[in-house]
């Protein structure tokens, strides 16, 4: 049988593999495309409960947060995006899930509540996020910052 922890490194390892040999296709995420009626999203401050919309479904926009900063990452919305492996952190802050490697959705903060300190981390846990960090800034742009307050 196929543990868990080789399912989920498979999972990584295809990601990285797809995201090295998929040409990206350039955008400004910041353009509205979408119709006349929708809003861009402008850079700038995000709430929990205002960033939640932009998950692919209620928005077709998708934002994660990771370490306070929000990324979009519409162009990879078959990771991130509804069906995608990845999607419980869209329109989400998805630091803690990124740090445990863990799709389960108890490691999201509630939107009404404070953000995570993230102060209980393991060193490992943090490194982990920290390369997170990374890979969103080098292939994302980023669209604004997470507050708990606007």
């Amino acid at each position: 049988m196929i543990s868990v922890t080789t399912v989920l490194i498979l999972v990584v390892l295809a990601y990285f593999y797809r995201d090295y040999f998929t040409a990206m296709p350039t955008s400004n995420p910041l353009v509205n495309t979408q119709g006349e009626d929708e809003k861009p999203v402008v850079e700038g401050k995000f709430t929990p409960a205002t960033l939640v919309r932009f998950n692919g479904s209620d928005d077709p926009q998708i934002l994660i947060a990771v370490k306070g900063k929000v990324y979009d990452v519409s162009q990879g919305a078959s990771f991130y995006g509804p069906g995608g492996p990845y999607e419980n952190f869209a329109g989400r802050d998805a630091s803690r899930g990124l740090a445990k490697n863990s799709f389960e959705k108890d490691c999201l903060t509630p939107i009404d509540q404070p953000l995570d300190t993230l102060d209980n981390l393991s060193k490992d846990e943090q490194e982990a996020l920290d390369g997170w960090e990374e890979h969103f800034s080098n292939k994302y742009p980023m669209v604004g910052r997470l507050n708990n307050e606007n």
